[in-house]
């Protein structure tokens, strides 16, 4: 049976949280205050915070830097992910992803389902994988940042969860990479590290 084996460690994930609003501040993010406050209560660190506005560029640039920074596992974005034309959290994150983790958002939809019936099908919430950090992009309502953290991420990023869950797998996500490679940042982007940076160390 699925559940917490109380046997095994827990292990605090390193979070960063991303709201996507062309309206929001520090001051009345609702929705990342929701996840900072189940994140923080579950026992994981945040790593850090952010707000940009709902253009990919921005976005892209925010997530690359989070993408190489070896202190963050995971990135939780929250808003974006309609099918406006300013909505461009799944285009902003496609930039970045290597690898797509398409059960997610179809989880979240079955869930979502259970609350607003039919209306959860005009989100294109996502996940996916980047070099060695999880990213998620929610909805931007409060109602869906719970229904994805209570559903799904409070269990996946639980390291004591069985039969499986994201934390085990994070020392095995960039094993296919050839040494000096620095995945999911996107070319371009200011302050991403390449390959032959000199500020950064540990890639050859």
């Amino acid at each position: 049976m699925p559940g917490i084996d109380p046997a095994r460690p827990f292990l605090p994930v390193r979070i960063a949280v991303l709201t996507v609003s062309d309206t929001r501040t520090l001051a009345d993010d609702r929705s990342g205050d929701t996840l900072v406050a189940r994140l923080e209560g579950a026992g994981h660190v945040l790593a850090g915070r952010a707000i940009v506005a709902d253009d990919a560029d921005a976005i892209t640039a925010r997530l690359s830097v989070w993408i190489a920074d070896p202190a963050i596992d995971a990135v939780i974005c929250t808003g974006g992910t309609g099918v406006t034309g300013r909505d461009v959290t799944p285009e902003a994150l496609s930039r970045v992803v290597e690898k797509e983790i398409p059960g997610f958002g179809e989880l979240f939809r079955w869930l979502s389902y259970q609350s607003i019936g039919t209306s959860t099908i005009q989100s294109r919430a996502l996940a996916g994988v980047a070099g060695g950090t999880y990213l998620f992009a929610l909805p931007g309502s409060t109602g869906a940042c719970k229904d994805a953290w209570d559903g799904i991420l409070a269990t996946q990023l639980d390291s004591r969860y069985r039969p499986c869950n994201f934390v085990e797998l994070m020392p095995r996500l960039q094993e296919h990479l050839a040494p000096g490679v620095t995945p999911g940042v996107a070319p371009g982007v200011e302050g991403a590290a390449g390959p032959t940076d000199p500020m950064r160390p540990d890639v050859a």
